[in-house]
């Protein structure tokens, strides 16, 4: 599908952005591969890493979601986008709200209004478990986002530009994740680990399975899909004791816009909620000028209605994370970076 096209991954130099880069340069004879984002340092930095010289199809460009001529600019020529791009700290968008809102929100319109502009042929925007029934900033510009991405199809009018958006957990390693903090903290050979609530329960993906889920999804969407991977939950307890064998926690309380447990169903949504082997597709709310037959992915995937009043949270999962289980996603993500 990527062979001979151009791509662009807004945020680019970020973990997802990273591992998506040397997933495409060593599978696929991409065109060109353009590098999005505003921080020169980190753009540098990966530079280092993949080098104009070596992969001349690579691009960086230094410019934000925000600045809609920037992101214009930037999308000529461009046949898939990637939108990564996002304030994704929850008190850091409580504390500041309106810049979250301008890089999510405002950025995501950018995105969206580029990408028909210049004939994009699909789109595909990250989301975040944190977007369904959100109860902080973050969740809630997310969910704006997603709505943005899912009506593109309805901007689009009679372009050809399709939109759909892929909502997952927590990452294993990511910047900015519980694992890598809790690294730091037995590197500095804390005493005990932080737990905010004993209760709480998240879901886990490593980087390259939120990668391959992806790929999967430009590969299967029709346009106006929120596509759900099925993967595991853990309870945060569980994930101290696996990485801590022993040492004990101390229970800070919840942070401010945090939940006990994460949805990426919610049950509200259940009637629009299909079930596949391997993920959920949310089906958009409201009808489209070119219609589409959600329970058959294009990749002939089909698709069943669940119940309803279903919903797919991390504490009524299914499926659980084991302790070797975790173990070894964690040595899986260490080979990988």
């Amino acid at each position: 599908m990527f062979n001979n096209k151009s791509i662009l991954i807004t945020g680019g130099t970020g973990s997802f952005g990273k591992r998506m880069v040397k997933r495409l340069l060593s599978e696929y004879k991409v065109k060109r591969l353009v590098i999005f984002s505003r921080d020169e340092l980190k753009q540098f930095e990966m530079s280092q890493t993949f080098p104009e010289s070596e992969y001349p199809q690579i691009r960086y460009f230094i410019g934000d979601v925000r600045d809609y001529d920037r992101v214009n600019q930037a999308f000529s020529g461009i046949d898939f986008v990637i939108h990564a791009a996002a304030l994704k700290q929850v008190p850091a968008a409580e504390y500041n709200p309106l810049e979250c809102i301008k890089t999510n929100v405002y950025g995501a319109e950018n995105v969206v209004r580029a990408a028909i502009a210049n004939e994009v042929e699909r789109v595909i925007a990250l989301s975040t478990d944190k977007a369904a029934n959100p109860i902080n900033l973050y969740g809630a510009t997310k969910l704006c986002s997603d709505k943005l991405f899912v009506a593109g199809n309805n901007i689009a009018g009679g372009h050809t530009t399709r939109f759909a958006v892929v909502r997952y957990g927590n990452v294993v390693g990511s910047r900015g994740s519980v694992v890598p903090f809790f690294r730091k903290l037995l590197a500095e050979n804390a005493t005990e680990l932080p737990i905010t609530d004993e209760r709480m329960t998240r879901f886990w993906i490593t980087l390259d399975q939120g990668v391959e889920f992806v790929i999967k999804s430009f590969e299967r969407m029709h346009g106006g899909e929120i596509f759900v991977p099925k993967i595991p939950s853990m309870k945060m307890t569980d994930l101290a004791d696996a990485m801590a064998p022993g040492l004990p926690h101390k229970i800070i309380g919840i942070r401010p816009g945090e939940k006990l447990h994460e949805v990426m169903c919610p049950s509200d949504d259940s009637h629009l909620v299909l079930e596949f082997d391997e993920h959920f597709v949310i089906q958009p709310t409201i009808n489209f000028t070119v219609s589409a037959d959600y329970t058959k992915s294009v990749l002939g995937e089909k698709g069943k209605p669940v119940e309803q009043g279903f919903s797919y949270s991390s504490d009524n999962n299914t499926e659980w994370l084991s302790t070797e289980g975790l173990l070894d996603m964690l040595n899986r993500t260490k080979e990988t970076e």
